[in-house]
């Protein structure tokens, strides 16, 4: 049996009481891509917040996890049977610089198996200190992985893929920031946490052996298909472009800004991970920053498809040796395959903004109407999330350019684009519900949120993510999350939490 083999297939440990199921296989990788290593106990483990639905959609059982010792395992103060704790090893480019990193706050406790077979990573963040710590403490405040649960499960309820939260628990004592802050533990979901800088580690740091062992894992593990092609290499940089064309289109439609695009935080899976200095888009603006260490908009809002594809080449250097012995030859491959990010990123693009514009066919000059309406919002200053929501309810004269000369002529060409198509009203309404949410997690409200819940008040937080958890009902109940913000001199910002 080959090491690859070895490393996919694992061994199967049930852990009584909560249900873990752990089959671990990327412990079964070459050792360069981790250190192994135990949480560090905390002081006292209590439960903030625990994702009921996600537990047992995984087999979990919720009151088990409620109880002592599932606290205990969600915080580090126990080791559940199967699992098998490290610490990933991985590079990035931080905002264009390269460095070696690694889990400097987190640990893998292995990977958990579903009923339906699902294979998903169980890492505990803020952990504690690991050999990737780099001068860090290892710990994590109890507002940012509160902010991080709100955000990945209304990413989820958006359906855009993402890593998930099963569970915040408070540590019982404090991290020291800019003040001393509560200390918490999140429980994060993933199909992996294999990165583009997993691969930038195994090139710089690793053989060509390693990168090839990590290069069959990956392929086995998200994109089974791929491991029968003949060139590993570029079934992954394939496949790895295709999902993150889809997911970054996503984004866009929906106005998410990740704020720290680093790639060390482009996961391989397809999935959106790492909610640090993250937050949605009010008025559309692509130039749009919300993070307090962008200060050249790097990760601005208009910005986030060519970084991903700036990203996915450097993901692309990193296989050159298994893209082709002759290096002209892999540069190539490389190149070609890269060429088709755009391509496929406008695609995807497209057919979601005409399903916000209940465009149900393609007519040439659907893309200039897009464009022309952004336009107009941008000079308008108009709430992105709540034009589109005027229009799907048939309300144009609600939003910020009603009245203008300009959208009038705009609206009457949308008729007219509508008008020809054979669909139905109640059929061409139903495609612009479905793609155009009526809440998002408005920074103010999550502020609001994590402010009382940081302070034992965990009632604004239930409220605000019961809203949040069916974005595309229109619910009367929804409707006070779905105003903007009042208006105020000042930016808003956020942070990374470490």
């Amino acid at each position: 049996m080959t090491n690859e083999d070895d490393a996919v297939k694992g061994s199967a440990a049930t852990a009584a009481g909560a249900g873990w199921r752990f089959d671990n296989s990327y412990v079964r990788l070459p050792e360069t891509f981790y250190k192994k290593q135990n949480p560090a106990p905390v002081r006292a483990p209590a439960i903030v917040a625990l994702n009921e639905p996600l537990a047992r959609s995984l087999g979990l059982d919720a009151d088990a996890l409620r109880g002592e010792l599932g606290a205990a395992s969600l915080a580090g103060n126990r080791v559940p049977e199967g699992a098998e704790p490290l610490a990933q090893a991985y590079a990035g480019h931080q905002f264009g610089h390269f460095n070696m990193l690694g889990d400097g706050r987190a640990l893998l406790l292995g990977e958990h198996l579903a009923p339906q077979g699902e294979r998903v990573d169980i890492q505990l963040k803020g952990s504690g200190r690991t050999p990737f710590s780099r001068g860090g403490d290892g710990r994590a405040a109890l507002g940012p992985m509160l902010r991080e649960y709100i955000i990945s499960e209304a990413m989820h309820a958006l359906g855009i893929p993402t890593t998930r939260s099963l569970a915040v628990t408070s540590t019982g004592q404090p991290v020291v920031r800019e003040e001393e802050l509560p200390g918490a533990v999140l429980t994060r979901v993933a199909a992996s946490h294999i990165r583009v800088g997993t691969f930038q580690y195994a090139s710089q740091w690793g053989t060509v052996d390693d990168l090839r062992a990590l290069t069959v894992y990956a392929l086995r593990r998200h994109f089974p298909g791929g491991a029968s092609e003949e060139n590993l290499a570029l079934a992954l940089l394939q496949e790895t472009i295709r999902r993150q064309a889809r997911l970054i289109a996503q984004w866009q439609l929906v106005g998410f800004i990740h704020g720290v695009m680093n790639t060390d935080n482009m996961a391989i899976s397809g999935e959106t991970i790492d909610y640090g200095p993250c937050a949605f888009m009010d008025v559309y603006d692509p130039a749009t920053v919300f993070s307090s260490i962008d200060r050249q908009g790097r990760y601005a809002y208009g910005n986030q498809p060519p970084i991903a594809a700036w990203n996915l080449a450097r993901l692309a250097e990193a296989l050159l040796p298994l893209l082709d012995a002759d290096e002209d030859r892999a540069i190539e491959l490389a190149e070609d395959a890269l060429g088709t990010f755009p391509g496929q990123y406008r695609r995807h693009w497209l057919e979601g903004m005409r399903a916000k514009l209940g465009l149900g066919n393609e007519e040439p000059e659907d893309e200039a109407l897009i464009e022309e309406l952004l336009e107009q919002m941008h000079k308008a200053q108009a709430d992105y999330t709540n034009t589109f929501r005027a229009l799907t309810l048939g309300r144009p004269e609600e939003t910020a350019m009603a009245g203008t000369e300009a959208f009038e002529s705009w609206l009457a060409r949308w008729n007219a684009r509508r008008g020809r198509q054979e669909e139905a009203e109640d059929a061409v309404r139903e495609r612009m519900r479905a793609a155009n949410p009526a809440v998002i997690p408005r920074n103010h409200r999550v502020e609001e949120a994590l402010e009382a819940a940081v302070g034992g008040d965990l009632g604004p937080m239930e409220r605000l993510l019961a809203a949040l958890a069916n974005p595309y009902a229109y619910a009367p109940e929804q409707e006070p999350y779905a105003l903007p913000p009042q208006p105020s001199g000042r930016r808003y910002r956020t942070y990374c939490g470490t």
